[in-house]
């Protein structure tokens, strides 16, 4: 087994991080566009937390990804016109409306879910399972920290 580098000190570490971060961040892109060549990492990001949330306001939505509203509406219409989503009337205040994942929709996340999982075990495959169980405890904690 291979060993492990040494780090330097916090402020380094931190850089470390964040160009870690910033290569996951366009490998995700680009294997977004492979799984799904017509919607953007975006996109799917919308899909899954609707079907998720099962069901959201589009303001939920632009809140959660911080992105404004014009932006979320454009990414709510793509998704609308490939048959992925659809809107009812909110009951509770029947001004807004609730989007929700088609059938089409939870077919194709469920389809890009799995491949996903597929590439991030054969990423893992050399590890052992007590660093990968390591790596999502601090993956959740570091995620909470947004909340």
């Amino acid at each position: 087994m291979e060993s492990e580098p040494e780090f330097p000190g916090r402020a380094e570490s931190i850089g470390i991080i964040q160009r870690e971060f910033t290569a996951f961040a366009r490998r995700a892109r680009g294997r977004a566009a492979e799984l799904h060549p017509e919607i953007s990492l975006v996109a799917w990001s919308i899909l899954d937390l609707v079907i998720e949330r099962d069901g959201c306001l589009a303001s939920e939505l632009a809140g959660h990804f911080h992105l404004d509203k014009s932006t979320m509406s454009r990414q709510v219409a793509a998704l609308e016109q490939d048959g992925y989503v659809y809107r009812t009337v909110d009951p509770a205040n029947r001004r807004n409306h609730v989007l929700h994942a088609t059938p089409e929709g939870k077919r194709v996340a469920r389809t890009a879910s799995r491949r996903r999982v597929d590439a991030f075990a054969d990423r893992l495959v050399d590890w052992d399972d007590a660093d990968i169980a390591q790596l999502a405890r601090y993956l959740v904690r570091y995620n909470a920290a947004d909340e």
